[in-house]
């Protein structure tokens, strides 16, 4: 009896359309939890685009890591690749031999251009990233 009672007071104290009261009872419904299907699209929409920024943040986590590997691949041929050559002209230049000598000065100029050419590739990739 007392919920008639209550349902009979909500429904007689209710204000007119287009008062301030109007908005206070769209207020109270959504805070009651009467717009429930309106909160879960919102909520539903909502966990749509986070599921595809996360998808899209991981993405570039695994691109980032890739290229940090290969990276760092390229340096590790490049040194085995150069390490023969710095060998050499340390030795010959150690051991007394001249400039001059031909072996020496190609081992000379591999040591130098290798690790630049390594250089202007890594530079070239890194400036492609950053645009």
């Amino acid at each position: 009896m007392n919920q008639a009672k209550w349902a009979n007071d909500t429904v007689a104290n209710r204000p007119a359309a287009g008062s301030a009261g109007a908005a206070n009872l769209g207020l109270l419904a959504a805070l009651a939890g009467k717009q429930a299907s309106r909160d879960c699209a919102v909520a539903q929409s909502t966990r749509r685009v986070v599921l595809t920024s996360l998808g899209v943040l991981e993405e570039q986590q695994a691109d980032r890591r890739r290229n940090r590997a290969l990276a760092l691949a390229a340096l590790l041929v490049a040194l085995l690749a150069v390490g023969p050559f710095v060998w050499h002209v340390a030795e010959d230049l150690i051991g007394g031999e001249h400039l001059v000598d031909v072996t020496t000065q190609a081992s000379l100029w591999l040591t130098i251009l290798c690790p630049a050419l390594l250089a202007a590739v890594l530079v070239a990739g890194w400036a492609r990233s950053r645009q």
